[in-house]
């Protein structure tokens, strides 16, 4: 009999441990996933890569065969970049990667650390204990991602409330094809609007470039803007919070960092090796039969492949689940590995690498308002994060 998939924690800061004893004896097993069907789980760091830059596996949601963790989330997804299959990815990711590039995001460094500031500035003056969750972890994506948009900062609620619910385990998939709509529906006329007028967002060069190259479909242009929208905000949501928490329980290291904020984009990394929040967004499904591990895989059949059970592979990573701020964390998968590798990294390690500094440097009494085991973490199929975090200075 399949075991259940998400499989249960038993520390906050570290992945099922059933995964570690998959890891060693079965790094490809079947899984029982929301909804009763059947997948695979592959677990280790070595296999998980070679899947995820097999030809033969697909990243289609619509697939009958398709692992979808989350009933509601993937389908909706139609149109977008996460969905396609070369060749039709290839010219997407062509025209996309341009906006993402080191040299492109580091120009964004100054008005990130203006909007990191600004959401400092109004936790200081506000109430004690805080909600870091409300007043900076959720802001700073959101400021960042409408901004790059062009979305008007004041539909910040609309976006809050809609994302939660897509992305939360315990909406229903109607409520969830419904929170989609709404968002692709503000997305269609955002569009439509950049067309007639656009402006100096990234929404808007991407408009232009897609007609000049004559590729423009507006049902792709909002796909896109929705994939960058939901990957640019609760991500990074959730690791803003989730790696507060662990640099305070962490006193010793986070004194080095306040010490020498050189380490801190190393630091980025050996957090994002460590948490490796992002679980199901690496499902595929197989367009062919494919061995992993001595294990046939059929044509038509999905699995998942872990990050967060890879990225604490010892075969790989030594002592795994020893957070090590000195670690050289390359070759983590925290973000994904293939063609599907995430778009948007350069721009995440950039805000957590400006938000970890500047709130470590600006409240250096900062600390826990309530006990570590009172904290509520949550474990979606989709997203580990944090559904708040008291904190007080």
């Amino acid at each position: 009999m399949s075991e259940e998939f998400p499989m249960p924690r038993a520390c906050p800061f570290d992945p099922p441990p059933r995964y570690a004893e998959l890891r060693e004896h079965t790094p490809v097993s079947a899984v029982s996933i929301p909804g009763g069907r059947s997948a695979w789980l592959v677990t280790g760091h070595a296999n998980v890569r070679e899947t995820l830059a097999n030809p033969h596996v697909s990243s289609d949601r619509t697939h009958p065969g398709f692992p979808l963790v989350m009933p509601g989330f993937g389908e909706n997804l139609k149109g977008s970049i996460l969905t396609m299959d070369p060749p039709e990815h290839n010219r997407h990711r062509r025209m996309v990667t341009p906006e993402f590039t080191v040299r492109r995001v580091q120009g964004l460094r100054p008005r990130i650390q203006e909007i990191v500031d600004g959401q400092i500035d109004e936790l200081l003056a506000g109430p004690r204990p805080a909600d870091l969750v409300e007043a900076l972890s959720l802001p700073v994506p959101s400021l960042v991602i409408c901004e790059l948009l062009g979305v008007p900062y004041s539909e910040r609620g609309f976006f809050h409330a809609r994302t939660a619910e897509i992305l939360s385990k315990g909406t229903t998939a109607e409520r969830r094809t419904a929170a989609m709509g709404e968002v692709r529906k503000f997305l269609h006329e955002l569009v439509t609007h950049k067309v007639g007028n656009p402006g100096e967002d990234l929404l808007s060069r991407l408009v232009v470039k897609y007609q000049e190259a004559g590729l423009f479909d507006h049902q792709v242009m909002s796909a896109m803007a929705l994939t960058l929208l939901i990957a640019g905000h609760e991500t990074t949501a959730n690791m803003i919070s989730l790696g507060t928490v662990a640099l305070l329980e962490n006193p010793d290291q986070l004194a080095e960092l306040r010490e020498d904020p050189s380490l801190m984009p190393g630091a980025v990394e050996e957090l994002l090796r460590y948490f490796t929040i992002v679980e199901s967004a690496t499902s595929r499904v197989a367009t062919q039969d494919i061995e992993v591990d001595g294990v046939l895989i059929r044509a038509g059949e999905g699995f998942i492949a872990s990050g967060a059970s890879a990225n604490r592979d010892p075969r790989v990573f030594e002592d795994p689940d020893t957070l090590d701020i000195h670690r050289s964390a390359r070759g983590h998968l925290a973000f994904g590995y293939g063609l599907h590798q995430c778009l948007g990294q350069n721009l995440a390690r950039l805000e957590l690498e400006i938000v970890y500094t500047t709130l470590f440097r600006r409240l250096p009494g900062l600390r826990l308002a309530v006990p570590f085991e009172e904290l509520p973490f949550k474990h979606d199929a989709n997203v580990y994060g944090l559904h708040s975090l008291p904190v007080t200075w």
